[in-house]
């Protein structure tokens, strides 16, 4: 395996922001997350703007729409797609224009996965994208072909290894049949997790990046998603299922690195420290009986999940704290 693509003690962010200033937004995460930088992602702008339009608007030859139901696939690219497009480029402008002189080594970008990009956009005859075998292989390589180009693009623009990450937060519905039908009086059967893993592991291995997953659910399928060729898996510490805590376990007995969601998304009203916010985690840690260096070297600290419903003070915070956290892991201060 490739050296790692980011450095010890290395903290990052899971995606989203509130507002709606892209340089802004780029020069908080550069400021505050200079060892490992991501694109920001600015939802509160609409259309577009949300993880589904996002990627929508990275897919190859297939273009979306947006319809009262949500997003739908559509004949030719039209206003909808033109607005995902138009938004994702300004981000990559401000993005270059705020790291100009900084050469973060790596950057991190985010999509929506293959199986949570296909549970929430609908055919023209509203069933869900993945319930059409075909459909669904076409969605897979035309997100695969979207990312490599969207990863050069990155690439070029920033001279920094690019880090792919995949959110995948309706992946444990789709493992669980959970989805509803259009009619919403019946689900869609579930997929089968050698079904899941294949698709999921087709575009992992298509993309030319090395690919994070990410599932801020109760029960992220870590196994699943290791077993599909990701990197790393990302998911929120705070809502962990303990039936999952075996599934760390394994992971780190095979050196996997997780990304531990550390941080409170929101401004948890009440005073919050390094020590406190580190303390999920080592409690894990201990728990499963490994010492506590593990994390310097197979954890990357995160916040809990995206920041878009944070205030802008506690953006601020939220990153610093978790910036100070790889730090921490690395060189645990007297006391831990």
């Amino acid at each position: 395996m490739d050296a790692s693509p980011w450095p010890a003690g290395a903290a990052t962010g899971i995606g989203s922001l509130p507002g709606v200033d892209p340089l802004e937004a780029a020069r908080i995460v550069l400021g505050e997350l200079p060892d490992l930088p991501h694109l920001p992602e600015l939802p509160a702008r609409g259309v577009g703007a949300d993880v589904i339009g996002r990627t929508a608007g990275l897919l190859v030859d297939l273009p979306v729409e947006v319809v009262a139901s949500g997003y739908r696939t559509a004949a030719h690219p039209g206003r909808d797609h033109r607005r995902a497009v138009d938004l994702l480029r300004h981000d990559l402008d401000a993005f270059e224009e705020a790291a100009d002189g900084l050469a973060p080594a790596t950057v991190k970008i985010q999509a929506a996965g293959p199986w949570t990009l296909t549970a929430n956009v609908e055919l023209a005859r509203g069933h869900r994208v993945l319930t059409d075998r075909g459909a669904l292989r076409e969605f897979a390589e035309s997100l695969t072909e979207g990312l490599n180009r969207h990863v050069a693009e990155v690439a070029k623009r920033t001279g920094a290894r690019v880090l792919v990450q995949l959110d995948e937060p309706s992946l444990p519905a789709v493992l669980r049949g959970l989805l509803p039908t259009p009619s919403k009086l019946g689900t869609v059967p579930a997929v089968p997790e050698p079904e899941a893993r294949a698709v999921l592991e087709s575009v992992i291995e298509g993309v030319a990046a090395d690919v994070v997953v990410h599932c801020c659910a109760p029960r992220p399928p870590i196994s699943l998603l290791r077993g599909a060729g990701a990197r790393a898996v990302a998911f929120d510490v705070s809502v962990l299922d303990p039936a999952l805590w075996d599934e760390v376990g394994e992971a780190w007995e095979e050196r996997a690195t997780l990304f531990l969601g550390l941080t409170p998304s929101t401004d948890p009203g009440r005073p919050a420290d390094l020590r406190g916010v580190a303390r999920p985690a080592l409690e894990l840690v201990d728990r499963l009986g490994f010492p506590r260096a593990i994390l310097g070297t197979h954890a990357v600290p995160t916040p809990s999940c995206g920041l878009a419903g944070a205030s802008a003070a506690w953006v601020r915070r939220a990153l610093s704290l978790t910036r100070d956290l790889g730090k921490a892991f690395v060189e645990p201060p007297e006391g831990w």
